[in-house]
Order: C-alpha cells, then structure tokens, then sequence
C-alpha cells in the first residue's frame, strides 16, 4: 500500500444553489423532474456489475403523489445477497491492493459527476422518491453527498500520513492501515440519499468490499448513486446493489456469513439492537473468521432547552425549521422542546404563523416547505401518536393536527403541548412532523435540565437556547451525555461535512462520527511492520559474555 505523496488538494465544502424565480438552474431541474415522472424507470439488482431483473418487484412511489408509480424495482432475495458476497470476495484481492490514490480518484469522480452532470438526476430522484422540497433535495443528495466523497479522500490520507515518530536506530517500522477481512453490509436509510451513498462508498474508499442493501423507499436515488459510481470507474464486485423482498431475511443471510467483517447501518434502534444480538449470538456459535465491526446510527428524540432570555424570534425559527423541515423525518429533528413559560405564548404564535404559511403539497412545486412522510406506514405511525394527544387529559394540540391521505401521505406541521414532561409525545421517537412542548416554571432550570439529560433513551443532537453565558455553561455541563451533535442558539438539524461530524451515543447509535476521519478508522485494520536493516548474528547479550 502506497504512503506516497499528498493529493495536495484540500475539500471545500459543495456550493448550495439556490434555485431563484427565473433561473437556469431551476428551470434545468424542472425539466428534469418532468423527465423523471415520465421515465418510469425499471431499477435492476446489481451483482458484480451485472443488472439482474428478479421474478418479485415493487412500484416505486411518490409519497406526495401515491397514485402515480415512478417505476419498478427488482427485489433482490437470500440468493442474491449470496450472489453478492461471493462478488464482494472475488473482488476483494485486487481491490484491497490498488493504489489509495487510484481509489481515491474514482471516488473524487464521482464527486464530479454528481456535482455536475449528474446534479439534476440526483436532486429529481430525490425530490419525487423521498418527497424532499428542492432545498432540502439540494443540501442532501448534491451537496452533502459530494462532501462525504472529497472529504472522506482527505481523511483517507490523514489515516494513511499517520506513521511512527519513534524508531529503534537501524531498524523501520511503519503502520499499514489494512482493509477489513471479509465483507462489509451497507444499510441505508429512506431519508438522506447522501446516507445511502456514503455507508457503502466509505468502507470501499479504505479497500473494503460491500454489499449494499438501500431502502426500497429510497431506491430510485439510491440507483442513481450507484450508476454514478460505476460510471465513475468503480470496479465490478466492490460494491453490490441489492434492495430486498425481505430485509430480514437477506440481513440474516449476510450476518450469518463466516466472512461477515463489518455492518455501516443507519436506521431504527430496534433493528440495530436485532442484528447486534444476533451478530452476539453467531459469536458464541464461533460463526466469524473475526470480530465485526459494528458501526450504527440510529433513533434519536432531539431536544431545544430555552432559557427566558433567550431570543424570541431565533428560538421560534429554530424549533420550525429543525422540526418540520423534510416533514420531521430526520434523525435529528426536534421533536421536544422546554420553554420558559414567560416564552411560550409567544413562541407559540410564532410558530402558528409560520405554520399558516408553509404550503404542504407536491414538492415538484418549488414554493413547497412540507412534502409527504415517506409511506402509509409511516403515516399510520404518526397520526396514531397525533390522535392519543388528542384524547389525552394531559396535552392539547395547539397547532395543527391535519392529515390527509388520499392523493398523498401528508400531515401538517404539528405543534403539542403537554402539563406531563415524560408524556408519550416527550419520550418516543415519531419520525414525523410533531413538535411536544413542555412549557417549564421560569425559575426551575436545574429541575429541568434534569428532565432534558433523563426523559429520553436517545442522545443524538440538542440544542440550547440563551444568552446568559452561565446559564450555557451549566446546560453543557448537565447535558453532557444527552447529545453527540450539541449546539447553542442554533437548530438541532444541518450538520455539515468536515464542520460537525455526526453521531450520537446511547441508544441513538456508536457515535462513529460520519463526516469525519473517525467513522474511516472503523473500516480499517492496523498492521504495524517492522524491518530490522541489521539483524543481530550473535544470539547473547552482554551481560551473558565473558569479561
């Protein structure tokens, strides 16, 4: 493996269009959502570089617009992600022994075309699969997605520059930084395209081999990513495509296998906690050549803690766009909020007005805030959690409430307010656009932070609201666990590439910290060599000799 010289190029983070009244851009990618709706697209499973058409597929929906399929996609089976493994280990080899700045350069393609020619494909795909408005569209599958791929270059030569500073006179020693032994699962999630293709193209990027199993809800982006890799000069077999008829049944196929060597997942805590078991299990079976490494992202219940000088007008902002933008379906939306009582009715005709104005619908429509949530499960979930508020003695829906299902999946933004700081709507991960606020007593700011650090499971992102530094300084100390991503005066969503790398601990996943060099170290294995240039010829020491 080369240590040479550096691509001498530093990242810089994706320019975000934006899409104005009469430009070309917008008028570009209006044209190309019309393409899209048009194309019907047949999305195939892809094994060793190969398109497989399988005898099971699924119709690939608008959320906004159920009624209208966008296309099909091939769901792949156990013997497709067999198929797959057996890819990933033929290509290993030679993949695992390229030159790092060959595979860097495919990757830095990549990065090109999706930030060029393809910008367009990816932000159609994104907006009619996943429902994203054209911002959230843009920030995700442009802009994020090409920074995990430049980026994760630069952290790939920072692991590779890191060398021993200490040598024994004589003698090298240098540190390889080897792929993983086996095969690396990729699980990506329906919500951030940029997710879907950094897990599979960050283990790849350090000499892994991948089977990558995307969200049948995300799949038309996903495909897309995919064709942009291979595109890229991305070799047969290192990384696989394989949406699935049954995720349970091909994930237990892949964590059942004795080359299984590491999961990158993002999704719910439930999943996760199912394959570590069983990855736990088929250790205790002696099922694994190796240790697996275990990477996951998972649920998160993200919090606002507002003091009562904290600015009106920043704080409403905040908590509506970090809760309702992209419907409420990010892992780090917030979904729980404490304000100041003195605040609170304020706050609340805030967050009214804002509510009165985002247009909810169609998101091919550029003046749209709020799409769809992503499918009738989802939206089944949500209005359940919506309809219980309604019925408690213990909260009120103050704004919003609205559903409706018939052309799309829709719910309006959704604002509850509860008397009970452990009410189910404070606890429990929704995943769609419902705001619970706890409005707390001025003077009880110790009490309350200890209901922040203690309601939920979850520790993902938060945010403190205040401009009394001391007030700031004690919710650091006292929410020291509650969050991976913390921030102050700031909304709980946006991390942005080699800015805040991204992970939470508890139960909202491994803080592996994607977006950074760390999340990198987890897809590699040491190996230090030492070379000795004057090997000792006399087996005795001195103390052993004669005088």
């Amino acid at each position: 493996m080369s240590l040479g010289k550096t691509l001498g190029r530093k990242p810089v983070n994706d320019p975000v269009r934006d899409y104005a009244p009469g430009s070309r851009e917008r008028e570009s990618l209006a044209a190309e959502l019309a393409r899209l709706r048009a194309a019907k697209a047949e999305i195939p499973v892809i094994i060793d570089g190969k398109d497989i058409q399988t005898e099971v597929t699924k119709p690939v929906l608008p959320p906004h617009d159920h009624r209208s399929p966008l296309g099909v996609c091939h769901m792949g089976t156990v013997e497709h992600a067999q198929a797959a493994v057996r890819a990933a280990l033929r290509a290993k080899d030679e993949w695992q022994h390229a030159r790092w700045e060959d595979r860097a350069a495919i990757f830095l393609r990549a990065a090109e075309l999706l930030s060029g020619r393809y910008r367009d494909t990816i932000n159609a795909a994104t907006m009619l699969g996943q429902s994203k408005n054209v911002f959230q569209a843009e920030i995700d599958a442009a802009c994020e997605l090409t920074d995990y791929l430049r980026f994760n270059v630069s952290y790939m030569e920072k692991i590779y520059g890191e060398q021993l500073d200490d040598q024994t006179p004589g003698a090298w020693t240098k540190m390889e930084y080897r792929p993983l032994e086996g095969f690396v699962f990729a699980i990506t999630p329906f919500n951030f395209t940029a997710i879907g293709g950094n897990l599979p193209s960050a283990p790849a990027l350090m000499g892994n081999t991948v089977v990558w199993k995307p969200a049948t809800t995300a799949v038309l982006s996903s495909y897309h990513v995919m064709r942009i890799f291979q595109e890229a000069g991305l070799p047969d077999g290192v990384i696989n495509f394989v949406p699935a008829a049954s995720s349970r049944d091909l994930g237990n196929a892949l964590l059942d296998h004795r080359d299984f060597a590491g999961l990158h997942f993002t999704g719910s805590t439930g999943t996760f906690n199912g394959m570590w078991k069983r990855v736990a299990d088929n250790l205790a079976r002696g099922v694994y050549r190796t240790y697996p490494r275990l990477v996951g992202e998972t649920g998160g219940k993200d919090f606002v803690f507002a003091y009562k000088d904290a600015d009106v007008e920043a704080l409403s902002v905040a908590l509506f766009r970090g809760s309702f933008e992209y419907q409420g379906q990010k892992c780090s939306a917030t979904s729980r909020a404490y304000v100041p009582r003195s605040l609170w009715p304020a706050v609340k005709e805030r967050l009214r007005e804002m509510a009165e104005k985002a247009k909810v619908g169609d998101v091919a429509d550029f003046r749209t805030f709020m799409g769809a949530v992503i499918d009738e499960k989802a939206y089944t979930d949500i209005v359940g959690f919506i309809e219980r508020a309604e019925k408690s003695p213990d909260a009120k829906i103050v704004i919003g409430g609205k559903r409706d299902k018939s052309i799309g999946w829709f719910i309006w933004p959704t604002v509850i307010e509860t008397t009970d700081p452990k009410f189910e709507t404070m606890r429990e991960e929704i995943f769609g656009p419902v705001l619970t606020v706890y409005p707390y007593d001025d003077d009880k700011v110790e009490e309350t932070l200890d209901l922040v650090d203690g309601t939920s499971d979850y520790a993902l992102t938060g945010s403190i609201f205040a401009a009394d530094r001391t007030i700031i300084n004690l919710a650091e100390r006292r929410l020291l666990q509650a969050a991976g991503n913390l921030y102050i005066n700031d909304k709980t969503t946006g991390a942005v590439i080699g800015q805040q790398p991204f992970g939470g601990a508890r139960m909202s996943g491994t803080n592996d910290k994607a977006g950074s060099y760390l999340n990198l170290l987890r897809w590699v294995s040491p190996r230090t060599i030492k070379e000795n240039f004057v090997p000792p010829t006399d087996f005795t020491y001195p103390h052993m000799r004669e005088a």
